[in-house]
């Protein structure tokens, strides 16, 4: 997908699952561009969904996708809340034990994407949260 192809109005213009697809799209094309190999998408629970498992390097990380199209509520990344950190790490040890990778390096990471004007401004936050849900400091 080209930067042309996002259009000015991003993912926002659809419904909410739609939008929220069109970005983990957009999250999982710019990951691969930079170096991450996607493994898993939307592996979801009861207790929870994590959005993206991609692989840098021999880490697993799961990654939140979350997106905006306007900055009235702040970021897209300040929207992860305590609450949703818990349940992507939920999702995650269950990723974890039906791929038996509990030996390996794991991280928790979001993509901030922010749809408008030239095409979306898209940043990423390693480590953004820990096993029990919490903000690094």
């Amino acid at each position: 997908m080209a930067p042309g192809d996002w259009g000015s109005g991003g993912a926002r213009s659809e419904s909410p699952g739609k939008a929220g697809r069109a970005a983990e799209g957009v999250a999982a094309v710019w990951l691969e561009a930079n170096g991450f190999r996607v493994l898993a998408r939307n592996h979801a629970t009861r207790r929870g969904e994590v959005d993206l498992v991609c692989q840098e390097g021999e880490t697993i990380c799961f990654t939140e996708v979350r997106s905006r199209n306007r900055l009235d509520y702040g970021s897209p990344a300040a929207s992860v809340t305590p609450a949703k950190a818990r349940r992507v790490v939920n999702a995650a040890t269950d990723w974890v034990m039906r791929n038996r990778a509990g030996q390996r390096s794991l991280r928790f990471d979001v993509v901030s994407i922010l749809f408008g004007p030239g095409g979306p401004k898209i940043e990423l936050f390693r480590n953004a949260f820990d096993a029990s849900g919490f903000p690094w400091p």
